[in-house]
């Protein structure tokens, strides 16, 4: 067994995602940005971000985990791995949860108090995305409500790596370990894109759009990159054809992102999102291969990379921000407050990185073992506590201008 592992891991290539690649920085950072105008109503297609999103963390995460196959061990130790995961994506979403309610209940209006306790405790246990489809909340017409509808994604990432790794540790066990999982991301992602199409309903998208079953794809098509098979296949094309490749697909993807038009945009629920995706697997593959070409260039970029290093915390952000500074509030519309929100959610995002995510992930000891485990549980124990605190609006306080959110402009839509 011993000398089957050896072999197997002198011939199969290191994982492009255990190695860090600058322009995907930088493609992250744009996709977080994508999101910010699209909802700030400068950009249409920006909500397609979130699928670059998807697509990025099933890469890297599919390579970190067959690197971690090719160990000495041979198997992935999931206590580690999720212990990882929550360093990492916890704290910020914590102080995110506690942030908002205690601005919204100082600041908001009751009807934004109203539905953030209602969805508070789903954020907390990253199950968001199945809270709003399950109590019928329109994706596409109830933006200015739900201070936390964007955290839907952020849902379905969490339940991915919950349970990608369970099924990639016992696909990759023993020979051919990459040749089963590339063909177990293959087959899942060609199920998820089935289930959007059967379960597609034209007057509202919600069920597919925020479903983790019909959005799997994004996540699996961007595993599948990460698998041998893929990077043999890939290795084959030449620097300059690759620059080339990553060029045509990168124009490829920002026309889409210009042209597409959200719920009443019926083929990206027909197969458009799946095309996407796998134009942005195939673009994050050329990058992590050829990162020197004219657009990895671009892509690493020091603006475009900043913005990929704080996009986890200015996703987490912006869209809070987004709804507490109304114009009402700034006086100002447009641009002007556009500018503005930016401003103060990259301030969040950066005291978020600096002050929360980066202590806890790279140096603080304690957040490990028994200890990680102790204060994860005080942290939710403190998150119950405030949101039992904050006092619910009085009936009728948070009842809701129909006719008002039926004016409401879909470039304001939660993506």
């Amino acid at each position: 067994m011993s000398t089957d592992r050896h072999a197997r891991t002198a011939t199969t290539p290191e994982p492009y995602a255990t190695k860090h690649i600058a322009p995907l920085d930088g493609l992250r950072g744009l996709a977080v940005l994508g999101v910010l105008f699209f909802h700030a109503g400068h950009f249409s297609g920006g909500f397609l971000g979130v699928d670059l999103f998807f697509v990025l963390s099933g890469f890297l995460i599919t390579g970190l985990l067959l690197k971690e196959t090719q160990g000495h061990s041979g198997r992935i130790d999931l206590v580690a791995f999720w212990g990882r995961r929550a360093r990492r994506l916890l704290p910020a979403l914590a102080v995110t949860i506690a942030g908002t309610l205690i601005l919204v209940w100082a600041f908001g209006p009751p009807s934004l108090l109203h539905y953030a306790l209602d969805d508070a405790p789903w954020v907390a246990a990253n199950l968001a995305n199945w809270h709003f489809i399950s109590d019928q909340v329109g994706y596409w017409n109830s933006a200015d409500t739900r201070v936390f509808g964007h955290l839907w994604s952020i849902a379905v990432e969490e339940q991915f790596y919950l349970i990608w790794p369970l099924l990639l540790g016992l696909a990759a066990r023993g020979r051919h370990a990459h040749q089963r999982v590339a063909a177990m991301a293959a087959a899942g992602a060609a199920v998820s894109l089935v289930l959007m199409i059967v379960f597609t309903v034209p007057t509202d998208t919600t069920r597919v759009y925020e479903g983790t079953d019909t959005r799997a794809f994004s996540l699996l098509l961007g595993s599948l990159m990460a698998t041998a098979p893929a990077s043999h296949l890939l290795a084959r094309v030449r620097e300059r054809a690759a620059g080339w490749a990553s060029l045509v697909l990168a124009c490829g993807i920002g026309a889409y992102w210009a042209t597409a038009n959200g719920q009443d945009a019926p083929s990206l629920f027909q197969g458009g999102l799946f095309l996407h995706a796998l134009a942005a697997a195939l673009l994050i593959a050329f990058l992590a291969q050829a990162p020197r070409t004219s657009v990895g260039r671009v892509l690493a970029a020091p603006p475009l990379r900043w913005s990929g290093l704080i996009s986890y915390s200015l996703y987490l952000w912006h869209w809070p921000v987004y709804l507490l500074l109304s114009e009402e509030r700034l006086g100002m519309s447009d641009w002007s407050r556009t500018a503005v929100i930016l401003a103060v959610s990259i301030a969040a995002a950066w005291l978020s990185k600096v002050l929360v995510e980066d202590p806890i992930r790279y140096r603080a000891r304690w957040a490990k073992g028994r200890t990680g485990s102790t204060a994860l549980l005080a942290t939710i124990a403190a998150l119950a506590a405030l949101w039992a605190l904050i006092p619910q609006p009085q009936p009728g306080a948070g009842s809701v201008d129909v006719t008002r959110l039926a004016s409401t402009d879909e470039s304001l839509q939660l993506r």
